[in-house]
């Protein structure tokens, strides 16, 4: 073979392998979006909305749902230069399989899609793609037995995935220990109180703290993380589990207290 036909062919190849690696780049980073009624929009606090899609067309959407605190991407496709929100689901796993529907608690922002997406009604179309993300891994802080604190961390509309994961359920009633510490800046804009009832008895003590409460107001004020530094009681670290969910200078600040502690980093869940 002469050197330039030796030269060429090379060079071929290396263009084919290039196109090929291009290519599979494209395939991993093409974003599928499914069609998707809602269902319900509704009031859930100041600010804050309930929202309901209907995923029973869509079954392999309503499937990819498998662990508490995965999201999801949705866009209005009827709203030029809308950008793509990503919603943690609030609805646990099970509801998309047995009711076709995805609940979501979305914080209306001014001139933001969630803005936008608040202000829709039942029958309006989204697009969405599948549900994405590793979750809370309630693995890692099981068996029960062996880890009976588990301290839940949520500010503001990262209530959201934390509902899901209570109401999926992490054996909390097999916990002698399970407290969520919920951040809001006052009753009004604190979502899901009419769920704080079913929440305990399932397990889990609320501790509402709020950061500008009116006067009569007689729980934890502040912030989440000034409530937990105050409370503590960590009996065993060992045995401790948490989960966090909300802005990100809680989630530091807390996840610092309680390495302090000496709660292992391995067993503090995030969802992102």
């Amino acid at each position: 073979m002469s050197l330039l036909r030796h030269l060429t062919l090379r060079r071929h190849h290396r263009r084919l392998l290039s196109l090929a690696a291009a290519a599979v780049k494209q395939d991993t980073t093409t974003t599928v979006w499914a069609p998707a009624p809602l269902a319900s929009v509704t009031q859930a606090a100041d600010s804050l909305f309930h929202i309901t899609i209907d995923v029973s067309d869509t079954p392999d959407v309503a499937a990819s749902h498998t662990r508490a605190g995965q999201y999801l991407q949705l866009r209005l496709p009827d709203v030029e230069n809308a950008k793509p929100s990503f919603l943690a689901v609030a609805s646990p796993p099970s509801w998309a399989a047995a009711r076709g529907e995805f609940e979501f608690l979305v914080k209306s922002v001014a001139g933001s899609t969630a803005e936008v997406l608040c202000g829709l009604r039942r029958g309006d179309v989204v697009e969405v793609t599948q549900v994405m993300g590793r979750g809370f891994d309630v693995e890692r802080i099981s068996p029960p037995e062996e880890y009976s604190t588990v301290l839940i961390f949520a500010t503001g509309s990262g209530i959201s995935p934390i509902r899901s994961l209570i109401e999926s359920g992490f054996s909390a009633n097999n916990r002698p220990d399970v407290r969520l510490y919920y951040g809001a800046r006052n009753l009004q804009r604190m979502a899901y109180q009419d769920r704080f009832k079913e929440w305990e008895s399932s397990g889990v003590e609320i501790v509402p703290v709020l950061s500008q409460p009116d006067d009569n107001w007689t729980g934890e004020r502040g912030y989440v993380q000034a409530a937990f530094a105050r409370a503590k009681k960590i009996f065993s670290p060992q045995a401790t589990g948490a989960v966090l969910c909300g802005q990100k200078q809680m989630s530091e600040e807390v996840t610092s207290l309680l390495v302090a502690e000496g709660v292992s980093s391995e067993k503090i869940l995030k969802n992102f």
